[in-house]
């Protein structure tokens, strides 16, 4: 098992930063992917961007590439989501994940969630 804890969301203006956070207990998470997906009202749940733990090789959707910065602390076992230049559009639920697949961009591929954090955007 994996318990993820996200922190970090809040009210920003647009153009503006934001840093997530994802503390993640329970488990080694050697060979694991850690993700953050996002979700807005009547909206799918949405790849933003993924990382694989022990190569550090990181992953980004479109909407996103350029703006967002996914790292993680292996000390720490904390995954970040670093977010600038931030736009209206990007307001959702941002939820952290784990799953074994490499690089998925498919939140049917990752097991583990967090509870979300809410980042809201103001134009």
């Amino acid at each position: 098992q994996v318990q993820l804890v996200e922190s970090g969301g809040g009210l920003v203006q647009a153009g503006g930063s934001l840093r997530l956070s994802c503390a993640a207990s329970g488990r080694t998470l050697s060979g694991y992917t850690m993700a953050w997906l996002r979700q807005a009202p009547g909206k799918e749940r949405e790849f933003v961007a993924a990382i694989r733990w022990s190569a550090g090789i990181t992953y980004y959707g479109d909407s996103v590439k350029g703006r967002f910065t996914i790292s993680r602390d292996n000390a720490k076992n904390t995954v970040y989501l670093q977010m600038s230049s931030l736009k209206p559009e990007d307001t959702a639920v941002y939820y952290c994940a784990a799953g074994l697949k490499y690089g998925s961009d498919n939140r049917r591929d990752y097991d583990y969630w967090g509870q979300g954090t809410q980042v809201t955007v103001s134009s």
